[in-house]
């Protein structure tokens, strides 16, 4: 593929609230735009703007264009949607931005690559309203040529970076950053539906446990180099230590009348390690049980 032209034009299949935010950053960075949805009205505000056309059906707007960024529902309305549109594709650039698997990114990428289509798999790392702003990034794997090609139309949603020729691996550090996320969000409102149960407002938990949790990530790197060196010594607070506070806590949850999934998840994580044999090890340890699940009838953490 040649250096990218000042003012490549862009097609953007998908005009969901993500899909209409990267069509319209796309589109003030002075590309050509067009864009098409299953369902109609989507694009009203986009065309009344002007410089941005509505195409009348999918292989139209891929006619349309060099580059087509791909922003549907997931990776079922994706292989629908390409799979009627091989030949208009043929030559083209992908850039695929569907939340996806790391498996559906390769085998999206190995489909692509049979068909003579230049593949991108993206990860956004931002909502809507943060696209086209510097608080966005854009996680990018597949064809390194193509990224070096159009990292400047790329970086006009967000920061762009490239992880390499694997199409799975964006995808696999976004899905890795978002369950880090997730986790905290359900530890956060377990937290909130107990202090809850006694009429603290959740704002007011939030304020506490806002900086609290901020300090903590000071910790992710001390833990980052037990799991990297399998070395779980503990310098201080052992597992057995631990489990005694997070029983408590546990604890505390049933008296108030609160779930206690998550902390069971916590709970049972240490529970495996100290039945294989690690209580003296540090709560680290409890990386083993989830990169080593036990299978079949047994466990397999200890190491």
């Amino acid at each position: 593929m040649n250096a990218q032209q000042p003012h490549t034009p862009v097609t953007v299949l998908g005009l969901g609230a993500m899909g209409r935010a990267i069509a319209g950053a796309i589109h003030r960075g002075g590309h050509p735009t067009t864009v098409w949805n299953r369902s109609a009205g989507r694009a009203d505000d986009l065309v009344a703007q002007g410089g941005v056309t509505l195409a009348p059906s999918a292989a139209e707007a891929v006619r349309a264009s060099p580059v087509v960024v791909v922003c549907l529902l997931d990776d079922a309305s994706v292989r629908d949607t390409l799979a009627a549109l091989v030949d208009p594709l043929a030559g083209r650039l992908v850039v695929n931005v569907t939340t996806v698997t790391p498996n559906q990114a390769r085998e999206t990428a190995t489909w692509a690559a049979e068909h003579g289509i230049e593949y991108l798999d993206g990860a956004i790392m931002a909502i809507p309203e943060m696209i086209g702003l510097p608080v966005a990034s854009l996680l990018y794997s597949g064809s390194q040529a193509a990224f070096d090609t159009h990292r400047n139309l790329l970086e006009l949603l967000g920061g762009a970076r490239w992880f390499g020729e694997d199409a799975g691996l964006a995808s696999l550090y976004d899905l890795a950053l978002l369950g880090s996320m997730y986790s905290m969000f359900a530890g956060f409102a377990y937290g909130a539906a107990l202090v809850g149960s006694e009429g603290v407002p959740a704002a007011e938990f939030a304020e506490m446990a806002a900086p609290w949790l901020t300090a903590m990530t000071g910790g992710l790197a001390g833990h980052a180099e037990h799991f990297d060196s399998a070395d779980y010594t503990a310098e201080t607070q052992s597992l057995t230590f631990n489990k005694a506070a997070v029983d408590t806590i546990a604890e505390a949850g049933r008296d108030q009348g609160v779930g206690t999934e998550v902390i069971a998840v916590v709970q049972h994580l240490i529970d495996r390690q100290i039945t294989a044999g690690h209580g003296k090890e540090s709560f680290a340890r409890i990386f083993e049980g989830i990169r080593r699940p036990p299978t079949g009838g047994g466990g397999n953490e200890g190491r």
